[in-house]
C-alpha cells in the first residue's frame, strides 16, 4: 500500500476559535502536517517565507495585514484555501478564477471538499494564480492608503502620505519615504493605478511624485523641466507629466 505524501499546512486566522475548528477538522486527515498557526498577517509572511508550506488556510479579514496583503508579499508555489466571513468582491473573484474558499461558519463536509480539491492541485503540482484572484477581489475604485515592502521575512508598512516619490528601476520600484529607500518588485504603472490620483502624479515614465513634497518646477532647457522637492531632490518632468501637474495645481 502506497503511503500518502505528507502535506505541510499553515493555519492563518486572527480568531482563535476559527483556528481551533480548522485544527479539529484536520484531525481526520493524517496526511496533513500542521506546521503552526498565525494570528496575524505579519507572522504569516514570516512563517510562509521561512517554512515554505504546501498549503495555507488564509483568513481574508485580519487587522494590520489582511490575507490579500499577505499574498502580495510572498512568492511561493503553494495552494491556498481562503477563509472569509463575507466579502462580495472576494467571493465573486474566487468564483471567476476557480479559487476555493470557506465561508464562515463552515461544516466539516465543506471543509473536506475544499481540502480534497487543494490536495489534488498539490498532487498534480498545479498552482493557481492567487495573486491575480486577490487583485480582482479588491474593489476597482479602492485607493491604496499604504504600500507594503518585504525584506526577507520582515514587512515594512509605508503609509502613502509618508512617500516622497517612487522611481522605476527595471523590474523593481524604489520608494523614497521618511528619509529611507525601499526596493519592491512591482511595476510603476501598477502602483500608479493604486495610489490616490489627486495626490500622486506620474510626472515622468520613471517617477511618481507626491505633490505635497513639491517645492517648485523649473525650466532648465527648451520644453524640459524639473521638479524640486522640499528636501532639494530634483526629478525630471516629461511634457505629459507637466500637463498633469498643471491640471492639479
Amino acid at each position: 500500500m502506497t503511503k500518502k505524501k505528507v502535506v505541510r499546512a499553515l493555519i492563518v486566522d486572527d480568531e482563535s476559535l476559527s483556528r481551533q475548528v480548522i485544527r479539529e477538522y484536520l484531525g481526520s486527515h493524517p496526511e496533513i502536517e500542521i506546521l503552526g498557526e498565525c494570528a496575524n498577517g505579519f507572522d504569516a509572511v514570516k512563517e510562509i517565507t521561512e517554512q515554505n508550506p504546501d498549503l495555507v488556510f488564509l483568513d481574508i479579514q485580519m487587522p494590520k495585514l489582511n490575507g490579500f496583503e499577505v499574498l502580495a508579499l510572498v512568492d511561493k508555489n503553494m495552494s491556498v484555501i481562503f477563509i472569509t466571513a463575507f466579502d462580495h468582491y472576494a467571493l465573486k473573484a474566487f468564483d471567476v478564477h476557480a479559487i476555493d474558499y470557506l465561508l464562515k461558519p463552515f461544516s466539516q463536509q465543506r471543509f473536506d471538499e475544499a481540502l480534497e480539491r487543494a490536495l489534488r492541485d498539490i498532487s498534480a503540482k498545479k498552482h493557481r494564480d492567487f495573486h491575480v484572484a486577490a487583485a480582482a477581489a479588491q474593489p476597482a475604485d479602492r485607493i491604496q492608503e499604504r504600500v507594503l515592502v518585504r525584506e526577507g521575512s520582515q514587512v515594512h508598512v509605508l503609509p502613502a502620505e509618508t512617500i516622497d516619490y517612487v522611481e522605476a528601476q527595471d523590474d523593481y520600484i524604489r520608494i523614497q519615504a521618511g528619509g529611507k529607500s525601499f526596493l519592491k518588485q512591482q511595476r510603476l504603472s501598477e502602483l500608479e493605478e493604486a495610489l490616490d490620483h489627486k495626490k500622486f502624479v506620474r510626472i515622468h515614465r520613471s517617477y511618481i511624485l507626491n505633490i505635497d513634497r513639491m517645492a517648485k518646477i523649473e525650466l532648465y532647457a527648451k520644453d524640459s523641466r524639473i521638479v524640486i522637492l522640499k528636501d532639494g531632490t530634483k526629478l525630471n518632468v516629461s511634457r505629459s507629466g507637466y500637463e498633469k501637474l498643471r491640471g492639479l495645481l
